[in-house]
């Protein structure tokens, strides 16, 4: 490729594009966070994650969990923390009925003849239980990439190179190898050594 952005080929290739150091830094943030979840599968069942967004909690996982699974769930969070989560849930639910047809509001919610609150919207309420583990899952972790969780200390992860993605790494490496055989080669020719094999003759 020479300077004019075309390559031995003659096609033109797009200038790469630049980030400022400010928008680098948030990626290279972002990044740290998603690798941290990447290994840190145990976050997505922090019981407190249900209080983030109770009713997404409840259209996305509490509508498919069996009376068993919903009383081990009782029994992980204690009393304290059922009650938590069904306060968390009824403000919710009211706040959604209240808020039914306003603009701004992200769902309308509306009752079904069992009395239920429901999304009105089809494509908010999954197929199945997978679908809806899965949706609960992406969702919390856009939120822990936009570092809207307010119960965790963020800074261990952000300001730590320990969560740089392997591919980061090893460009970092990389380039530092480049460096190191420019500098070795620039020394050898000022030095006048050239047609050496490395082989020692004794």
């Amino acid at each position: 490729m020479d300077s004019s952005g075309t390559n031995l080929n003659g096609e033109v290739r797009p200038a790469p594009r630049l980030h400022s150091p400010l928008s680098l830094a948030r990626i290279k943030i972002k990044n740290r966070r998603k690798h941290y979840l990447d290994s840190h599968p145990e976050y997505f069942a922090s019981p407190t994650l249900e209080l983030a967004d109770p009713l997404a909690y409840d259209r996305l996982i509490r509508r498919f969990q069996t009376a068993a699974e919903r009383e081990a769930d009782g029994k992980k969070k204690g009393y304290s923390g059922v009650l938590e989560a069904d306060l968390w849930r009824s403000e919710a639910k009211i706040d959604a009925l209240s808020q039914n047809g306003k603009d701004g509001h992200k769902l309308s919610y509306g009752r079904n003849a069992n009395g239920e609150i429901i999304a009105e919207e089809k494509d908010e309420v999954p197929a199945s239980k997978e679908d809806g583990e899965q949706r609960w899952k992406e969702q919390v972790e856009l939120r822990f990439l936009r570092g809207e969780d307010a119960d965790f200390d963020y800074t261990k992860v952000d300001e730590n190179d320990q969560f740089d993605a392997p591919e980061e790494a090893r460009d970092i490496q990389d380039q530092w190898f480049e460096e190191e055989e420019e500098a070795f080669n620039a020394g050898a020719l000022s030095s006048g050594l050239e047609g050496q094999t490395g082989i020692q003759d004794f």
